[in-house]
């Protein structure tokens, strides 16, 4: 199991813990100026929060059915964070510079009344909404995460043949009801709507072409993301990689691609359009083109531990200040603390000596 790293013991914060103080004393006072920055100066922007670690889904490269069996051992419902929770977390991340966050899971839809939590994360106000999802329930609750405030939605497809889709989710769930429910995202106003392909050699690099042939010309982002060691159960190989390169290659031999600028600092995906103007995809190149120098983000896992990197090994617990009457401001203080001394760079380092290193797995932390 990952380590997890108890407020007595936060890194870098040497003073001894004074008994009966909420957080380790020596944690600074930090005003929140919307401009914080960790120790390469990257500001904290963008914040994922993990609302379950459960999914209906087994997909081969997130929670192989081998590791993610009927006995495996979910968290139980008192050990996740409640709506109230995170939403409070929002407000705190908001003032230290937040201005997105991202609900992920597992998949989160299978978090009762969701929709409740998007209202409060909603009425926060200044905060970009959205969320990813595997898209099985879209058809049932698009129209009321729209109405809830949710502003746009990412759904996770990596194939249109639906016998290499019901392999790749390990459930046997069909492509069309995944495309049923981006078409009721669009029809919610979910918009725009991105598509998240992950490519595995051997796998489904075939269904490149057929995705963007598809998905061209329809308003929708498809974004092709290289196979990650992501957790410590996904068997992740090298030789398993699509370099974003050769996915770029083999769809600009028949439909050119045009390289075009990123909407924002800390933007994942390289965006390249296409030459005829009918629309754009992006890649996601964290083990070829590794964009740690830029990464913005942070992650709050399902039962309230925070992470700042995707492959992580170390959590912060921020439940337990939640839980035991911390003020506001402490916890803040204790968020600005993690962050100022935040130097990961994981993909940049990465090697085939790293894979072994028990890191985070993605339905506990998020994408």
């Amino acid at each position: 199991m990952p380590k997890i790293i108890p407020l007595t013991e936060l890194r870098d914060l040497r003073t001894p813990h004074v008994p009966g103080v909420s957080v380790p004393a020596g944690v600074p006072d930090v005003t929140p100026t919307g401009m914080l920055a960790d120790a390469r100066g990257r500001m904290l922007r963008d914040l994922r929060i993990s609302v379950t670690d459960r999914c209906n889904f087994r997909c081969v490269y997130c929670m192989p059915k081998d590791v993610f069996g009927h006995d495996y051992p979910f968290l139980p419902q008192g050990e996740l964070l409640s709506f109230e929770e995170i939403a409070r977390l929002a407000r705190l991340f908001k003032a230290h510079g937040v201005e997105k966050i991202r609900l992920t899971g597992g998949e989160p839809l299978l978090r009762r009344n969701l929709e409740r939590l998007i209202a409060m994360l909603s009425d926060i106000g200044g905060l970009d909404l959205t969320l990813t999802t595997n898209g099985s329930a879209l058809p049932a609750k698009a129209r009321a995460l729209r109405d809830a405030g949710l502003e746009r939605v990412t759904v996770s497809l990596d194939a249109l043949d639906d016998g290499v889709f019901r392999a790749m989710n390990d459930v046997d769930f069909p492509v069309s009801k995944v495309l049923d429910g981006i078409d009721a995202a669009a029809a919610a106003g979910l918009s725009p709507i991105k598509i998240n392909m992950v490519v595995k050699r051997g796998v489904n690099e075939q269904e490149i072409l057929p995705m963007a042939r598809h998905f061209k010309g329809s308003g929708h982002i498809l974004r092709f993301i290289e196979y990650m060691d992501v957790g410590h159960s996904n068997g992740w190989r090298m030789d398993d990689v699509v370099p974003s390169s050769e996915v770029i290659r083999m769809i600009s031999r028949e439909m050119p691609l045009v390289a075009s600028d990123a909407n924002y600092t800390g933007e994942v995906a390289q965006r390249w359009k296409y030459a005829d103007g009918s629309g754009e995809i992006g890649v996601i190149s964290s083990v070829t083109q590794a964009f740690c120098g830029d990464c913005t983000r942070a992650r709050v896992a399902t039962d309230g531990k925070l992470y700042t990197c995707l492959f992580a090994t170390t959590g912060y617990d921020l439940r337990a200040l939640l839980r035991n009457g911390s003020s506001d401001s402490a916890i803040g203080n204790y968020l600005a603390a993690i962050w100022l001394q935040r130097a990961d760079r994981y993909s940049e380092i990465r090697s085939e000596n790293t894979v072994a290193i028990p890191k985070i797995e993605m339905s506990y932390i998020g994408g």
